[in-house]
């Protein structure tokens, strides 16, 4: 019988896995780095879980029959795809599972910083209510979002935004054709003017030398002073310290981040002494439904990969057999 083993820190994700493990395959659900992982992973022929991190020349010795490695994440910046690569293993990540949980998350920060949400909450339970100083808040509606990075998120996104009102305008390496343009209702725009024409932008892109500081001093300072930054993307994406100067300097209006460079941000962050920001702990994927979609996406590729078909959702494949 194949051994499945899956690593999670997500309690729900265990609980789901055991629900949906399919027939005729071992389950092992141990914690990573522990002894159990590591026999485990002796006899394993497939890794599940959020183990982007695990991806190295040593988890290859350690699983010498591993035939998938399955990523409960969407991100794989932390994997060593060349180990991957040389030890013939495929890599696959999430399939797109936690695309709605993010994309709403995208909408819920967006909200709460042009509502100025934490600001209003301290005002009431400090027992202000309105006080001397309303807050000037402002709605989505006619309001332009621009999209950094228009995959699965960044298209689930458009839709919701366009949903209060929003004009959606993207930027993205792989431009969308005219057809697919109009079908989403999006138009593509280059990325020092996407910065200009956005009174949000939204970054959706993966984080590789491309994308690392992406947003810095320089297209912060592109940016109109009423605009907005939202990242869930990945920390490193955005330069911190040049986004903390232009939010205390007024220079763009405020930001909602779930993502930090590093993770945990550390206590004595400048951020967390600005009141035009809202902070999440890297919390926009890891929803109860998108556990349960990643799990069914895994175990979808597990079976496939058993049954000699090809996996869904690659992000490394081995070389060709010479």
């Amino acid at each position: 019988m194949a051994t499945i083993v899956f690593v999670t820190d997500f309690p729900d994700a265990a609980v789901v896995a055991k629900d949906m493990a399919p027939p005729d395959f071992d389950l092992v659900i141990v914690p990573a780095g522990s002894s159990e992982y590591l026999e485990a992973m002796a006899g394993a022929e497939y890794l599940v879980g959020f183990v982007d991190g695990l991806i190295n020349d040593a988890l290859f010795r350690c699983g010498p029959n591993l035939k998938l490695v399955q990523l409960l994440s969407a991100g794989y910046e932390k994997a060593d795809m060349d180990a991957a690569r040389q030890a013939g293993v495929p890599v696959a990540n999430n399939g797109g599972a936690n695309s709605v949980a993010v994309s709403e998350h995208v909408l819920m920060l967006l909200l709460a910083v042009s509502r100025q949400l934490i600001l209003q909450h301290a005002n009431v339970i400090a027992g202000r209510w309105r006080g001397n100083s309303v807050p000037r808040v402002y709605e989505l509606r006619g309001k332009t979002l621009g999209i950094v990075g228009l995959g699965t998120i960044g298209k689930k996104t458009a839709r919701l935004a366009q949903a209060f009102g929003m004009d959606v305008i993207y930027y993205d390496i792989e431009r969308l054709g005219e057809d697919a343009e109009d079908l989403l209702d999006v138009r593509f725009r280059l990325f020092r003017e996407l910065l200009g024409l956005s009174d949000v932008v939204s970054l959706h892109t993966p984080l590789d030398v491309s994308t690392y500081h992406m947003i810095g001093e320089a297209e912060l300072a592109l940016m109109k002073p009423s605009a907005m930054l939202i990242n869930t993307a990945r920390g490193p994406v955005v330069n911190e310290a040049d986004l903390y100067d232009a939010l205390a300097a007024g220079n763009i209006a405020g930001a909602g981040l779930d993502v930090y460079d590093p993770e945990p941000p550390a206590a004595d962050n400048p951020l967390y002494s600005l009141n035009n920001v809202v902070l999440t702990a890297h919390m926009a994927g890891p929803t109860f439904e998108s556990n349960i979609a990643r799990v069914r996406n895994a175990f979808d590729n597990v079976q496939r990969v058993a049954s000699g078909k090809e996996p869904f959702w690659l992000v490394s494949t081995p070389p060709p057999r010479q």
